[in-house]
């Protein structure tokens, strides 16, 4: 079986005002990552509007499409943008999510990468955040417990910015561990250790600026493996932000792309421990385009090689 890599031509329709970090050209970035992976590409469908209501409620969707621009640019909140292709585009990150979950879940793969544009783990229940419409990733966690059955489904959020809507989302959600490291004071200011759900089910690990590779693995083997470990989750999935690279123009937690190359790895292990092996993987930041390649390649890397 090959790693599943979901993509589409309209994720290329949401733009951003010139010197705006989540640009088209990350897209780019994202394809040189991936080439020559032996991976089966497949186009991330539309999704219907009842998925984005599994997490988000009617009045946010319709205030979101009474935004999007006949032309130009719409904004939402201080940097997340609307162009008028832009409600388009994130219903193909949500369908592709969906998708991806689908298709694992039925045995066509081990695991799958969706390389869409905008990200969406700062979209809060009825509020767009830091680049972010809809909640790609707690909305495919939703999915998998409500349409496929699933008892315990499990992400984990690497992007260096804490994932706010994800943890808002999915706050009084008992059958999902949210697990997060972040570097912390950063935007969006939230990701203490104290919140952890209505169910001690979030597990938060703030890490602080320059505190690098060793600190960062440290702690993920200290907290959230033991704490996927002890969930024991049926599928994983991941918020894969790239931004902790050093690189990377708006963090300072100087990861280097061996970090995700490891960390990937490790997530696979407790995949292949709990869940078979099934893993479901969706793009979220990373701004320094060289930097997105080489991490892309890491990890969309190690998941090509476990999936075989």
């Amino acid at each position: 079986m090959a790693t599943l890599v979901y993509t589409h031509s309209d994720f290329f329709g949401h733009m951003t005002p010139p010197g705006h970090p989540e640009q088209v050209a990350r897209l780019g970035a994202v394809e040189r990552g991936l080439a020559g992976l032996a991976v089966e590409r497949r186009e991330a469908p539309l999704a219907e509007e009842s998925e984005v209501l599994r997490c988000h409620p009617a009045g946010y969707l319709a205030r979101v499409k009474a935004e999007v621009p006949v032309e130009g640019w719409g904004q939402l909140d201080g940097d997340t943008y609307l162009a008028p292709r832009s409600l388009v585009a994130a219903l193909r990150g949500v369908g592709g999510c969906a998708a991806a979950v689908d298709a694992v879940l039925r045995g066509e793969a081990k695991n799958a990468f969706v390389a869409g544009r905008p990200p969406g783990h700062h979209a809060e229940t009825a509020k767009a955040m830091g680049f972010c419409l809809f909640g790609n990733v707690a909305i495919a966690a939703k999915r998998a417990l409500d349409r496929h059955g699933l008892a315990r489904v499990a992400i984990v959020d690497f992007d260096v910015h804490h994932g706010n809507g994800t943890q808002d989302l999915l706050w009084d959600e008992a059958r999902c561990l949210f697990a997060s490291t972040h570097q912390m004071p950063l935007y969006p200011g939230s990701g203490a250790e104290s919140e952890r759900g209505a169910h001690g089910q979030i597990v938060n690990v703030p890490l602080r600026a320059g505190s690098g590779s060793a600190v960062m693995r440290a702690a993920y083997e200290a907290r959230v493996f033991p704490a996927l470990e002890a969930f024991g989750p049926e599928l994983i999935l991941i918020s894969a932000g790239f931004d902790a690279h050093a690189d990377d123009p708006l963090a300072g937690l100087e990861w280097e792309a061996d970090d995700y190359a490891w960390l990937t790895g490790r997530l696979c292990d407790i995949a292949d421990a709990h869940a078979g092996g099934r893993i479901v993987s969706t793009l979220e930041g990373g701004y320094d385009l060289q930097a997105l390649e080489a991490c892309v390649a890491a990890h969309v890397g190690v998941l090509e090689e476990r999936g075989r």
